[in-house]
């Protein structure tokens, strides 16, 4: 199973939920919030669907909010992956 990298994360932010005009995805946002980002709750589960579709991992519910990073979710991801394997 493939690891979830930055770049795989900005592809399912943007085709999820499309890019806000005043942030740059392609800097470094490990550490920024997505409510910070521009992305809200309802962009963040439909990008842990397209997630859980692509890489069979399911992220809980309460995993997912606005105060989440990308780094956190990096995370998440490759942790779960990790203990199916």
């Amino acid at each position: 199973m493939a690891r979830l990298t930055l770049d795989g994360l900005r592809t399912i932010l943007v085709a999820c939920a499309g890019e806000d005009d005043g942030v740059d995805l392609s800097g470094d946002i490990l550490d920024i919030t997505f409510e910070e980002l521009g992305y809200d709750s309802l962009a963040l589960m439909e990008s842990a669907s397209r997630i859980e579709r692509e890489l069979g991992v399911a992220l809980a519910d309460g995993d997912i909010n606005e105060e989440l990073t990308p780094r956190v979710l990096l995370d998440l991801v490759n942790g779960a992956q990790a203990e199916a394997a």
